[in-house]
């Protein structure tokens, strides 16, 4: 929202109150507060009017700064809140010097001016970050008498802004205008399912406002100079997220808001859906199932969606007798074959429901401000809403998820959550203005609570839609609606690195797009894209996503592409292990690995798989792709073994069984050996990919079992004409070690060698610790 009409001039309608200086302060054990009136006060006559503004300064933990301002604090503060991590014990260090007051959190600090014009900086180190002060923050009332508070913070030459969620429009928000606000609208627009009041910046730090409700941003438009944050209300409550770069920064974000929870290795493999609206009975798919298994492509999730439900009746979960008559055995039957089961719910009741005059008659079911049920003809005729905030409506929605998990159900597609109205009475009196978008963190949480209860933590598991700050703890999130064309491929991938820029380390999207019909051209170019994400799910409108219905050489492609994801399981374990310990997304923008290349702070795309994998997907029917490298040694790629310098734009064509999926210079891939599953034990016969060492730097690679416990450990350290690999952790199990594009050494020891097409293999001797490699 913008409340100013240029440099000089308010907004017809609105009064603005700006905090002109520091009147008085107080420092307390673990708090700065600061009181500045919005006025120059020269005497005590004229402190008799106000407003006066009461600041305060305090840190969770360290490097990270909390900045709450109220006007008056006499408001009843209604739910909910973001559940955010503080530790209670920590202490800033204050400092009360003559002309400044700072507030330190370990290498981040904020000075507060005491004298002249109201300011305050922060401060990493010795760089400052941003600053507020006089005519940024301020308590501001439209022609309607609403209230608001504002706060801007400067940007320097240079600084570019991202995140605020999985947002589909340009991948740097510096220009625009953005609110939090979920909604159902697809990837079209500025609106998205997913708003998190979080962004980060290229000066290594980020700004987490702690409002669940709406926040309109404006980023650099307002004042091109300022993101200006704002909230109806008498407070604003933010937190200042710093780190030596962009990973500590996440690393940082995500201790306060939440860490995701580890999914289970199976959940990385193919999923196949029934697709929407299409018919489709037990015949069809086993029929899918069958076409699979037929064509030697694995698969590792079915998806039932909508339809699994009678129309009308969703949801009641309870399976359309007339399409799927012995559910139980079915399931069996699919379980049987090595499958996991999905099926698709959303958290609205319709009224041919079963359910619904028992939401009704319970409370369960949002309530109008009168007393009747909340109601809507949109979506599901006569739809409720069921109420998450009712910890019985919790539990009764939770147990006939129960049902379903002990029928054989694995994993449920969390849909919606996104249609909240807000003219709704909450059963614990919440605010609905906040619970708009705090809704779906209920939703999941209650989901994925009741699969964890059932299952165990190890295997719980949601595929989740909408999403706001703290989400990321009920992994995985998917894309939403997208279209069948090449544009709506690439605002996708914009969405997803949006959205791994606020901790949110699990994603995926529908392959070959939603809402339209794909070209055989595009099914095969998305399935690289798809299998080379974190989680890979084959699902449409109208249209199965079967291979064969493109085309065969479709049935080729994703073949090639599912078995090169399951090789790279032991790659991609690693990553998700470490997403789930430091909260860096596994699917990561460019900028999050090489923020000291100012070409990747404009990359979007393209992006790293984890540290050590570039992906440059092909969005177009040409087959041409436009992808740069940084500057940092010699890449090669994975599929076909070509290397290219770094610190270079590259122009190339591919065919649909390849594209650049680049290995970083320096670094180690374990490749498994098993192309059909990807829960299998990924240190027994792993090969380390050993790409271009580079004189004087170490090398690491970690292999975990499915306990996310260390099976095997190497360090790799070049130094000149030699090699050698360290074997700090081993299992017993046999390993081999591949010198990528290598095919000539002088000698080796504590282990064999064999010459390969792809280099030199060596077999290291049972038991040994060190390996030498001499040139």
């Amino acid at each position: 929202m913008r409340f100013t009409d240029g440099h000089w001039r308010i907004r017809e309608g609105i009064r603005i109150h700006y905090p002109f200086m520091v009147w008085d302060y107080e420092v307390k054990e673990k708090e700065v507060i600061v009181y500045a009136p919005c006025t120059f006060v020269r005497n005590r006559g004229e402190t008799l009017f106000g407003p006066l503004l009461e600041i305060h300064f305090s840190a969770p933990f360290p490097n990270v700064i909390e900045v709450i301002s109220y006007h008056f604090k006499g408001v009843v503060e209604k739910g909910p809140s973001f559940e955010l991590n503080k530790d209670k014990n920590f202490k800033p260090e204050i400092l009360d010097k003559e002309d400044v007051i700072i507030l330190k959190s370990g290498n981040l600090r904020v000075e507060i001016n005491k004298k002249g014009v109201f300011k305050y900086t922060f401060f990493w180190k010795d760089k400052k970050l941003t600053s507020s002060g006089f005519k940024h923050m301020a308590y501001a009332i439209d022609e309607n008498k609403t209230p608001y508070m504002v706060e801007q913070l400067d940007l320097s030459v240079g600084e570019l802004v991202y995140g605020l969620g999985e947002r589909f429009s340009p991948f740097i928000k510096n220009g625009q205008q953005v609110d939090m606000w979920n909604a159902d609208a697809g990837t079209i627009s500025d609106q998205t399912y997913k708003n998190i009041p979080f962004y980060i910046t290229n000066r290594d730090y980020g700004v987490f406002v702690n409002h669940p409700e709406r926040v309109s941003f404006e980023i650099a438009t307002e004042n091109v100079e300022r993101v200006q944050f704002s909230v109806k209300g008498e407070k604003i409550n933010y937190f200042i997220v710093a780190g030596e770069n962009l990973k500590e920064v996440i690393e940082n974000y995500t201790l306060l808001t939440g860490r995701p929870a580890l999914p289970p290795s199976w959940s990385f493999g193919l999923w196949l859906t029934t697709s929407f609206t299409t018919n489709y009975d037990e015949k069809t798919v086993t029929s899918f199932i069958d076409g699979m298994k037929e064509r030697n492509i694995p698969l590792h999730v079915f998806h039932f969606d909508c339809f699994w439900m009678k129309e009308y009746h969703w949801v009641d979960f309870e399976w359309d007798q007339r399409v799927f008559p012995n559910p139980e055995d079915m399931l069996k039957r699919l379980k049987d074959r090595g499958l996991k089961i999905c099926v698709w719910i959303n958290p609205y009741i319709a009224q041919r429901s079963k359910l619904f005059e028992e939401g009704k008659e319970k409370g369960y079911l949002l309530k109008k401000p009168h007393g009747d049920v909340w109601q809507t003809d949109e979506w599901q005729p006569g739809m409720g809403i069921v109420d998450f905030t009712n910890p019985s409506a919790r539990k009764w929605y939770a147990n006939k998820l129960k049902e379903l998990i002990r029928m054989g159900v694995d994993v449920f597609k969390t849909d919606f959550g996104e249609r909240i109205p807000t003219h709704v009475v909450y059963y614990d009196g919440s605010d609905p203005e906040k619970m708009h978008n705090f809704y779906t963190y209920l939703y999941n949480k209650t989901v994925f609570e009741a699969l964890k209860e059932e299952l165990g933590e190890e295997n719980a598991i949601v595929f989740a839609r909408s999403a706001t700050a703290g989400s990321q703890k009920f992994p995985v999130h998917w894309g939403g609606d997208c279209l069948s064309t090449y544009e709506s491929m690439a605002e996708t991938l914009r969405g997803g690195l949006s959205l791994g820029l606020c901790g949110f380390a699990f994603w995926s999207h529908d392959i070959a797009g939603f809402d339209s019909s794909a070209t055989p051209d595009l099914y095969k170019r998305w399935v690289a894209f798809g299998l080379l994400s974190s989680h890979s799910r084959l699902h449409g409108n109208h249209d199965y996503k079967v291979p064969w219905l493109y085309d065969e050489e479709a049935v080729d492609v994703l073949r090639f592409f599912v078995n090169l994801k399951c090789q790279l399981m032991p790659y991609l374990f690693a990553k998700a292990v470490e997403a789930v310990n430091k909260g860096i997304p596994m699917m990561r923008a460019m900028l999050l690995e090489f923020e000291e290349d100012p070409t990747c702070h404009f990359l979007d795309r393209q992006y790293m798989l984890g540290d050590s994998l570039l992906v440059a997907p092909i969005f177009s029917e040409t087959g041409e792709v436009e992808y740069y490298l940084p500057n940092v040694g010699i890449w090669t790629n994975l599929i076909t073994g070509e290397r290219k310098e770094g610190g270079k734009w590259y122009k190339e064509k591919y065919d649909y069984f390849s594209l650049p999926l680049m290995a970083r210079p320096g670094s180690i891939i374990a490749i498994g050996n098993n192309k059909e599953r990807t829960d299998y034990d990924y240190a027994d016969g792993v090969t380390l990919y050993v790409f271009e060492p580079q004189d004087g730097k170490v090398s690491v690679c970690e292999i975990y079992n499915q306990q996310r416990e260390v099976e095997l450990k190497v360090n790799l350290l070049k130094d000149k004409d030699e090699i050698v690999i360290n074997v700090e952790k081993d299992s017993g199990k046999m390993f081999s070690v591949l010198l990528f594009n290598t095919y000539e050494i002088e000698k080796v020891e504590g282990g064999s060698l064999e010459k390969t097409d792809k280099g030199i293999l060596i077999k290291p001797n049972k038991g040994i610790k060190e390996i030498k490699i001499r040139f």
